[in-house]
């Protein structure tokens, strides 16, 4: 019997910018080349949050953060995080990651509050960070593409994603690029992110068999020829190198 995943796509038709969706079709393809059964549900305003193993959040403008910042108060965030605490996977983007710290502070509203999955706040600065990024994470070399104005500061006991080595990360400061917190990881690398980093693609896909069946691991399923994939990081490491 082949394992089964579901995937879970959090406001796909607000946040969904610089080629976000690329992640969720990197995630379920790269699922049924192992034999996996990926489903995809799209979450949206006013639907519940369902019990997936990985969940994608992308970004979106800041008049879409304020609907979606109402829409995940309260159940539908609790639930979000439970499931997490419980061991689902999730990746999250730019204004998504903002959204799963405690707030983000606009310019020129009131703080939108966020659901806390994340211990840090975000706040619109003076500059937008636009460029290539490369980042030395925990899972190796990682590339994608900065596009925020957004100052994201991590609690003393939240783990970054990784060490920017080219960009400006975080905060253009202190060196920090994304978080991670068990399953979850939120960053701002857009590209999309997922094509041109295989290794981060089977984490999240590791970490939502583990949450769905246990005892099945992506060894035991074989590995994929990651040659295109590896070539376009490879490119987007160069360019990033070349031009920031």
């Amino acid at each position: 019997m082949r394992p089964n995943l579901t995937i879970a796509w959090l406001y796909g038709t607000k946040m969904n910018i610089y080629g976000d969706r690329g992640n969720v079709m990197a995630l379920a393809q790269r699922a049924r080349w192992r034999g996996i059964e990926p489903e995809v549900v799209e979450v949206g305003i006013g639907a519940a949050m369902p019990d997936a193993d990985i969940y994608f959040f992308g970004g979106g403008q800041d008049q879409e953060q304020v609907a979606v910042s109402r829409d995940l108060s309260g159940a539908k965030g609790d639930a979000l995080k439970a499931n997490v605490a419980a061991g689902a996977a999730l990746l999250s983007v730019c204004g998504g990651y903002q959204l799963l710290g405690h707030e983000y502070r606009p310019y020129d509203r009131d703080p939108l509050p966020g659901i806390g999955l994340f211990d840090m706040v975000s706040e619109a600065g003076p500059e937008r960070f636009i460029g290539n990024v490369v980042v030395e994470s925990f899972l190796g070399e990682l590339v994608g593409f900065e596009n925020h104005s957004g100052l994201t500061h991590l609690g003393p006991g939240l783990d970054s994603l990784g060490t920017v080595r080219v960009g400006r990360g975080n905060n253009g400061k202190d060196g920090t690029e994304g978080a991670v917190w068990r399953n979850a990881i939120g960053c701002y690398l857009h590209g999309a992110l997922l094509p041109k980093n295989p290794v981060l693609a089977d984490w999240l896909i590791g970490a939502g068999l583990r949450h769905r069946h246990g005892d099945v691991s992506l060894a035991d399923l074989g590995p994929l020829d990651d040659t295109v994939e590896l070539a376009a990081h490879r490119t987007g490491v160069a360019r990033a190198v070349r031009t920031r």
